[in-house]
């Protein structure tokens, strides 16, 4: 049975220091409180793993997206401080470890967009997070839309005098953890990170907000890979394969020190990409 407070998706934090708690009595807003973090990432490694890889495995290539993925979720899993946000002026710890992203079904003007969810386990690698991306595109390319867009398709019957209030109700449902599982299933801001691979569409890393629709305490954009010229200590150049990320992290959910630190933990996997083999949950030195 779940405790007073306690919401579906998450339990709520009862032993905080006072600036957690007062932090969202006086900036309730989540789009008030973003932290923007850019990151280069030099892909030297990971080329390597994915040739190795898709050597063993061309049907289904792995990619850059896969191992960014699979980085974030097991960021998030070794961090999960960075699983926490704040719904009606409460601080709460997701149950799971989740992203969600936007499947484009053909890349033309007119071409309609799903949404995909992951919903990971401590014990998923970048094997099994590589399948589920690869079952998931499928679907939606093939079969049809997720599930949160089938509901949405549903809303626009609404007649036009209760627009406003279907928004009302729906703030007030999100607030208190209420709206149904049906209608938030794959909605990105539900997820405990929305990742956007810009670079899909030939477009660089950016900030991007955060919403104060749903629970999504983290942004995660990727950019187009490039070569850049990287420098060692003496001053030498190479020029080397790279990627740009961009983070928007709710300033709220956890102090300076420990994001920074979850960010050193991110660019370490994703430059050394070999750690993804071993399960979510295992610990790495950084």
């Amino acid at each position: 049975m779940s405790i007073l407070w306690d919401r579906r998706d998450a339990t709520l934090l009862r032993d905080i220091d006072s600036m957690h708690y007062i932090m969202p009595l006086i900036m309730p807003n989540r789009c008030d409180n973003e932290a923007f973090i850019s990151e280069q990432i030099d892909l030297t490694r990971a080329e390597e793993f994915l040739a190795r890889r898709n050597a063993e495995n061309p049907a289904y290539p792995y990619t850059i997206f896969h191992i960014i993925v699979t980085a974030v979720l097991k960021t998030i899993t070794l961090r999960p401080q960075l699983n926490r946000f704040y719904a009606n002026n409460n601080l709460y710890q997701r149950n799971e470890v989740t992203a969600a992203f936007t499947i484009k079904k053909v890349f033309t003007d007119e071409g309609d967009e799903a949404l995909a969810f992951i919903h990971s386990k401590p014990t998923d690698d970048i094997d099994s997070i590589h399948d589920e991306i690869c079952r998931q595109a499928s679907y939606v390319r093939n079969v049809g839309a997720d599930q949160s867009t089938e509901s949405m398709d549903a809303l626009q019957k609404v007649p036009l005098i209760f627009k406003n209030l279907l928004g009302v109700g729906a703030r007030f449902l999100d607030r208190h953890g209420w709206m149904p599982q049906s209608a938030i299933a794959t909605d990105p801001f539900h997820s405990s990170v929305v990742l956007a691979n810009l670079g899909s569409i030939k477009l660089h890393a950016g900030y991007h907000h955060l919403t104060n629709w749903g629970t999504t305490s983290a942004f995660c954009i990727v950019g187009e890979k490039k070569k850049r010229p990287f420098f060692d200590e003496d001053g030498n150049m190479d020029m080397r394969m790279s990627i740009d990320i961009g983070l928007t992290v709710d300033e709220r959910i956890s102090d300076g020190f420990y994001c920074s630190r979850a960010v050193r933990l991110l660019k370490l996997l994703l430059e050394n990409p070999e750690l993804l083999e071993k399960p979510l949950e295992e610990k790495v030195e950084f």
